[in-house]
C-alpha cells in the first residue's frame, strides 16, 4: 500500500508542488529558445549554403574567362615564336602590340632574364584575366561551405537540447501523479539535474537573433 502525506508533511508538499511548477515553467521556456535557436542557424546554414554554390558559379566563370584568356595569350604567342623565327621585325612589334596586359608583363619578364625560362608562360608575373578572381571565389566557397557545416552542427545540438529539456518536463510532469513523496522527490531531482546539465550546456552555445 502506497504512503500517504501526512498533515507534517504539507509543507513539504507544497515546496515540491512549488519547485515542479517553477521548473516546468522554466524548462518550457528554455525549450522554446532552444527550438528556436535550432530554426535560426538552420536558416544561416541555408544561407550559408546557398552563398557557397552562388561562389562556386562565379568561379567557374571566372576560370573560364582565365582559360580563354591564356589561350588568346598562347595563340598570339604562337605567332611571335613564327614571326621571331623568321627574322621579321616589323611582324614581331606588331604582335607585341596585341599582347594583353597580363601576358605582356610576363614576356617583359621572360625578356629581361635573358629568356632563360621556358617561355612567358612559365614565368611567375603570368597570371591570366580572371585566374586571381577564380582563386579568391573558389576560397570563399570553400569558406562558406564550411560555415554552412558548422551552422548545421549548431542547428543540431540544439535541437538535442530540446530533447533533453522535454525529458526534463517528461518526469517533472510524471513527478505530480505521484502519490508517494519519496517517488515524487526522485522524478523532481531526476528532471532538476537534467535541467541543470542542459543549462550548463546551453550557456557554452553560440547565440543568433
Amino acid at each position: 500500500m502506497e504512503d500517504k502525506p501526512a498533515p507534517a508533511d504539507d509543507r513539504t508538499y507544497g515546496l515540491l508542488e512549488i519547485s515542479t511548477v517553477l521548473l516546468l515553467s522554466i524548462t518550457a521556456v528554455i525549450t522554446a529558445w532552444c527550438g528556436f535557436e535550432a530554426s535560426k542557424w538552420g536558416g544561416e546554414m541555408s544561407i550559408a549554403f546557398s552563398q557557397a554554390s552562388s561562389a562556386r558559379v562565379q568561379a567557374a566563370s571566372a576560370q573560364a574567362t582565365a582559360q580563354a584568356a591564356r589561350q588568346y595569350d598562347l595563340t598570339i604567342y604562337t605567332q611571335w615564336v613564327l614571326a621571331d623565327r623568321e627574322g621579321s621585325e616589323d611582324l614581331v612589334e606588331f604582335i607585341e602590340q596585341r599582347f594583353t596586359p597580363e601576358f605582356a608583363v610576363a614576356f617583359d619578364a621572360w625578356d629581361a632574364e635573358g629568356r632563360v625560362s621556358d617561355g612567358p608562360f612559365a614565368m611567375e608575373e603570368y597570371v591570366p584575366a580572371g585566374e586571381a578572381e577564380a582563386a579568391e571565389l573558389s576560397a570563399r566557397a570553400d569558406e562558406k561551405f564550411d560555415e554552412a557545416l558548422r551552422n548545421n552542427q549548431r542547428g543540431d545540438d540544439y535541437s538535442l537540447l530540446t530533447v533533453l529539456f522535454a525529458l526534463v518536463l517528461f518526469f517533472a510532469a510524471l513527478s505530480q501523479n505521484q502519490r508517494a513523496r519519496w517517488r515524487r522527490m526522485v522524478f523532481v531531482t531526476l528532471s532538476g539535474v537534467l535541467a541543470v546539465v542542459g543549462v550548463i550546456v546551453l550557456t557554452t552555445y553560440p547565440i543568433k537573433i
